[in-house]
Formats: C-alpha cells, structure tokens, sequence
C-alpha cells in the first residue's frame, strides 16, 4: 500500500454530539461488518463504564476501505476530563472531523477540542449532525462555527483554515450530504467520505528513510503481554528486524542506552480487529508486543541510527486527590487488594498509560496524591479500582495552584448550563456565592435556557449536585478548564453539616425514625454503621452526633399499631461520585467492592475534639 492511499483521522466532538455513532455507521457503510455479524449499537465503547455512563472514556482505533483507500479512524471521548486522550489522539493523525449537534451548537469541548486541532494545523472536515431534529438550526450553527474558528485563528492562525467543508448529517441512519441542508431518503456517507479524502493530506512520512514510529498509547493482551499502540512516521516497520526502543531516559547498562529487540509481534487495524502483517509503511497505526518496558512518549527507531521523535505534552493536571489504604473498622472484607503496596503498583499502572494522570508522594507511605483532568475523570479510576477488588479511601478534590507572578493563582472552568426556564433564576443564585461570572444566555431547545459562567475550579465542587437535586434532575451541566486566575478568596462547599454514626452496630428504624426531621439519611434501616461514619446531612450547617442503633425499649405496655408501622423516606442514593463531590476536608469516602460510604478522617470523637483544640 503506498502512503497516497492512507488518510487518517480524529473524530472530535462535545460529549453526546453522536461521535461514536458516526464511527458505527462509516463503518457499516464501508461494509466491515458480515453479513451474518451482529453490530450492536456504539461497538467502539466497548469497557463497562462506557456503556453504563453513554459516553467515550478511551481513544479507539478502527479503519475501514472506501474504494481504493484506506482511512483509519480516531474516536476520541468527548468530555473534558478527558482530554489527555484527545491530546493523544491527534499526535497520530493528519486531519479530523469535527462534529457539532445541529441544534446545541458548538459547546466548551468543541472549543478545546478544535483549538488542540489547530495548534497542530490539522486541517478540518466539519460535519452538522442531528439535522433531522425538530429543533435544529443548521445555518445558526454554521454561523456559530464560523465564528469559533475566527476566536480561535486569532490564537492559532492560519486563514486555511477557515476554508473547511461542511457536511450535514444524520449519523444514526447513515445520511449525509455536502452543505447545509437535509439529506435525502436516498442519501448515504459517500458525501463524508469524498470530504474527508479531498481535505485530510496523505501522510507525508518518506517509507524509504530510516524508521521512526512514535508510541501514544498502551494496550495489554492475554496472549501478547504489553502492547504498544501509535504511528510509524518514517521508514517501514518489518516484522522480525531488529528496532531499537528509545525512552524518555537512557536505559541502564545498555550500550547507545537503547533497548535492541527482534520484533515478533506486528499488528494493523483492519476495521474493529487487529491482525498481523509482514510490515507497516510510514503514515500507517501499529501494535507491536514483545516490548515489556515501552511507554506511551517512546519512539522505536532504526538501529543504525536512532533518533527520538519529540515526545508527547499534554496539558496539566487541575485537582488532586488522596488515595489512601482503608483504616475503617469494615476494612478487609469485600476486597481481594487491601494493601499501600497493592495500592501503588495499581496506580503506577495507570499512570504509565494515562499521560494526564500525575502520581505523587505524601508525608504517609500509605497515602498517594493522585492529580487529574476533573472529578469525572478520577471517578472513572476509582470505579475501575472498585470494580478489580480494590478497597481505598479517596479525599475531596482539591484545586492544584500556581505562583504567578509572585501572587497565588487557582484554575477556572468555563461552565454552561442547559435547564428548563423556571430554573434559570435556581442556577444564577447557587453559581453567584461561588464566585461564577455570567457570560451568555441564549435560548435552547423549546423552553430551555443555556446560560455560560466562568468559575473557579473550586466552586465547581458539588455544583453538579446540587443543580441536578433542585432542577428535579434537568439540568444539563458541562465544563471546561479554560486557565488561571488569582485566588478569589473563601468559598462555600455544602449547607448541611454531617450526621455522624456515635457508635457502631446495626441501624434500626426505630432510631432513624425518631431522627429523620433532623436531616437526609445515607442509609436504610438494618445496615451495619461505626463510630465516625457519617450517615446523612444534617439540615443545618453544624455536625450532629447521633445514635442509630438506638432499638425500642421492650416493656410490658400496650402500644398503639402505629408505633411499630415506622415510616420512613428514601435514604440518599451515595454514588461515588456524589459522595466525593459531598465531603468536606475532614471526611473520607470509603470505596470497597460492595459499598460506598462517608467517613470522618478521625474516627472517634474524643480524638476530633482534640485535633480542633
């Protein structure tokens, strides 16, 4: 295959803007599925926690052939806590298709993800899908693109740019059409697919020079071991020639300070599978094995003269959080990995293949400081440590800060907010004590409102929550760190302070009923509790000791039916991540394979009294 023939491609969107279903729908067109196969709806989110939360967490490769080409395609998350993987996904690319629902318009992901884009001058095929939906406005958001690049040239310039196609279409049915309008019943992709080899460049990598292939993501088999995922960018990669491994530090006690190694293992993406090949030319994707030390950054290189492709740079992490061993009483019974040892090797894991994930140490060999993207993205490696049998304790997010300038300076998200109007006057007043600014508001969909704010990072926390609990869950909510700005001061985090269990044993509804005036429970009666968990929110702002083991004295009177027909509300759902977004700085979340519950750090009461004194 000669390097004419390749296109290869990033698909980049706001979240639920229908990336993943193009991806399904390009790839039914360019017939990769049997005829007998089954194609299940967004084959490429195929981890758990992307099927179960609707969205894209992890970068994918797939290709497919349209006539005599061959386009391997990048489907890359949507969300903003996710951006390392976009980061990452454009390193292997020459163009990318950017997607924008024909009625939300460009919202604060297609900002960063098309600014990412053209810092690297990738030039762009813009595609308005949803145009089939009551409520699109197609020529408004083409004007609203337009306009998007312009902000974005002034950062990035260059006026090529702003000569992009535009492609209307319905991904869930498979229709597209040049321009904006609505693509007929007999319409298919082949407007899409002309777009995207007219606009995206072959690769300009020369197959003759000596080999150069960048690593931008890992990958494991139970076959093959590790594997490395990216680009050849020059020469040819053969199977069974020698090639030399350079990482980010030269390797101890090996001569060059390379690693020298046969490759055995050769693997292309043809459509959803990966199957071996003799070789692999410049400007093509490969997954190589055989290779234990690789990194994601590395490049793989010719023995006789090795030279490292610049590494990978993603953007900074903008909160941490404390990964701890469990210290509650509960601890030890749910999970196979109990230890700070099993503890560090799970995250060092992660870290070698998530390049926006930063670990660090603390004072305490058992506590590791973890720094993400956002909440959502460390959620999503909490759960996953869950899930394999971890037991921890996490802290609440905190803000990572920056000296500039000599003055403290703390990140900002710009936030939009989709509700229903009777809400937008609930949305402006829990934004205003957090410091918000609004920036824009704008009609949405029939009845709805779209308000933008700039935010601290800090205000942020537990705003989710709180939004979705009194716009009776309608709210749309979605963020996107847009820099630094200086500390602006104290800020609120929740109204309620904690009910705290003052002894252990079972809770009994007799006992919760006699206190559920006071506040919103975290539990049901006949759940275990301990001396220091926090079982719900107190309706003021001071905590509350409290007894709900409390069982009804037995005596020898007659009672009234009613006494014994305890009637009590539904306790409060403590997901992960509404828990991390509940606690305060003293409190804990403890996460086991079972449960999920709210401590305090200081488990007894003499001993928190005495850390206040």
């Amino acid at each position: 295959m000669t390097a004419v023939e390749l296109r290869n491609i990033a698909i980049v969107a706001h979240v639920d803007h229908g990336k993943t279903t193009l991806v399904d729908t390009m790839l039914r067109f360019a017939g990769v599925f049997g005829a007998r196969e089954q194609a299940v709806d967004r084959i490429m989110d195929s981890n758990d926690q992307e099927r179960e939360r609707g969205i894209t967490i992890f970068a994918k490769q797939a290709s497919v052939r349209w006539n005599h080409y061959k386009i391997n395609i990048v489907d890359t998350p949507g969300h903003a806590d996710f951006g390392g993987e976009v980061e990452r996904g454009l390193h292997i690319v020459d163009g990318v298709l950017l997607l924008v629902d024909a009625a939300e318009g460009p919202l604060p992901q297609t900002r960063y993800v098309l600014s990412k884009a053209l810092q690297k001058h990738l030039p762009v095929v813009v595609v308005v899908n949803k145009v089939d939906r009551q409520d699109a406005r197609a020529d408004e958001v083409l004007t609203e693109i337009e306009q998007l690049f312009f902000d974005l040239l002034g950062e990035h310039g260059n006026p090529e740019h702003l000569d992009f196609p535009v492609i209307s279409a319905v991904a869930r049915e498979g229709r597209s059409m040049q321009g904006i309008g609505m693509p007929g019943p007999d319409d298919d992709l082949t407007a899409l697919f002309e777009a995207i080899v007219k606009t995206i460049p072959a690769p300009s990598g020369d197959p003759d020079a000596p080999l150069q292939a960048i690593v931008n993501n890992l990958d494991a088999s139970d076959y093959l071991g590790r594997l490395g995922v990216g680009r050849v960018q020059n020469g040819t990669l053969r199977k069974g020639e020698t090639i030399a491994l350079l990482g980010a530090e030269p390797a101890p006690g090996v001569p060059g300070g390379f690693i020298k190694r046969k490759l055995g293992t050769l693997l292309a993406v043809d459509g959803l599978k990966r199957v071996e090949v003799d070789e692999l030319v410049a400007g093509d994707l490969f997954v190589i094995a055989g290779f234990p030390e690789i990194e994601i950054g590395d490049t793989l290189g010719s023995v006789d003269s090795p030279v490292a492709l610049e590494r990978l740079v993603v953007d900074e992490p903008v909160l941490s959080m404390t990964f701890g061993v469990s210290t509650a009483p509960t601890a030890g019974r749910d999970g196979k990995f109990l230890t700070s040892r099993h503890l560090r090797e799970r995250l060092e894991r992660e870290v070698l293949g998530n390049v926006s994930i930063k670990l660090r140490e603390t004072d305490s060999p058992d506590i590791l400081e973890v720094a993400g993207r956002g909440e959502l993205q460390l959620a999503v490696l909490i759960e996953a440590m869950r899930r394999e049998g971890y037991e921890l304790q996490v802290s609440r997010p905190e803000v990572i800060t920056k000296i500039i300038d000599g003055d403290k300076h703390e990140p900002y998200e710009e936030v939009t907010v989709d509700v229903p109007d009777e809400y937008v006057g609930v949305v402006t007043q829990a934004v205003a004590p957090r410091k918000g600014q609004m920036t824009n508001m704008y009609p949405g969909d029939t009845g709805r409102t779209i308000l933008s704010f700039d935010c601290p990072s800090r205000g942020l926390l537990g705003l989710r929550n709180e939004l979705l609990t009194q716009t009776r869950g309608t709210a749309l909510i979605h963020q996107r760190h847009a820099g630094f700005v200086p500390w602006v001061g104290d800020l609120p985090h929740r109204l309620g302070g904690a009910m705290v269990s003052d002894r252990a044993g079972v809770s009994t509804g007799y006992a919760l009923d006699n206190l559920q005036s006071r506040g919103v429970f975290f539990i049901d009666p006949g759940e275990e509790v301990y001396e220091g968990m926090v079982v719900g929110e107190n309706a003021r702002s001071e905590e509350m000791l409290i007894n709900v083991v409390r069982e009804k004295a037995k005596n020898n009177i007659r009672t009234h039916s009613h006494d014994d027909a305890v009637k009590l509300p539904p306790k409060r759902e403590m997901t992960l991540e509404v828990a991390i977004e509940f606690i305060d700085a003293d409190e804990l979340v403890e996460i086991t394979p079972l449960n999920i519950r709210v401590r305090k750090r200081i488990l007894k009461e003499e001993d928190r009294r005495r850390t206040r004194r």
